[in-house]
């Protein structure tokens, strides 16, 4: 799975136009950037009587909203997603994912913060930098909030760089951590077993799906 980074921060900080910045300056880098807003609960996103809303009551398990030039999934749920949950829907496609909020979550952070808001956010777990427009005492790395190319240098750096092979493996929908020597061993098996196979050409990337069927009662 791509590597996930939040943005965090008190309400009317700025984290919407961090995130664009970052958005730009990464893919002007030539990196793929997904993002994901948090939303509160029970925010709407299909209006009853529509088509798709339709489709929801009648059972469908998740359908899609499609046009020329966009797509929209909607997928009902019965619980909260976490947010590597919520990351899963994008697959393997993208380079890294920025979030906005979810600041409860174990995802890396970047804070947002500007004086006339208070004091930073408290006890935020995995707190990579503040973007700040004041100086402040605090372990974390701090930039000021204009320093785009800074604050993309260190995602980049600590999590672009270091994974440019992506390899995930996701067993009942829960991803497998791996280290460095069962990726290795798992990667060059597979590649070795489909290479051989006839009309294989060169692989650039893989995607394999497995579903068993339940047994019976």
């Amino acid at each position: 799975m791509p590597p996930i980074v939040s943005i965090v921060g008190k309400a009317r900080t700025g984290k919407t136009t961090l995130i664009e910045k970052l958005v730009g300056e990464l893919k002007s880098r030539g990196y793929r950037v997904a993002t994901i807003k948090h939303t509160p609960r029970g925010a709407g996103f299909d209006e009853p009587g529509k088509d798709s809303w339709r489709h929801i009551q009648a059972g469908s398990e998740a359908t899609a909203i499609a046009s020329p030039d966009k797509l929209v999934l909607i997928r009902p749920t019965t619980q909260t997603l976490t947010l590597d949950g919520i990351a899963r829907f994008f697959g393997e496609d993208y380079d890294i994912i920025l979030t906005e909020g979810f600041k409860q979550d174990s995802a890396p952070k970047i804070e947002v913060h500007r004086r006339k808001a208070g004091p930073p956010l408290s006890a935020v777990r995995k707190l990579i930098a503040i973007a700040t427009d004041e100086p402040l005492e605090t372990k974390a790395r701090q930039f000021p909030l204009e320093d785009i190319q800074g604050l993309a240098d260190l995602i980049e750096n600590g999590f672009l760089k270091p994974k440019r092979e992506l390899f995930s493996v996701y067993i009942n929908h829960t991803p497998l951590p791996l280290s460095s020597f069962p990726r290795e061993i798992i990667t060059n098996t597979i590649l070795a077993l489909l290479s051989s196979l006839k009309g294989v050409e060169k692989i650039k990337s893989l995607e394999i799906f497995l579903r068993k069927k339940a047994n019976p009662k």
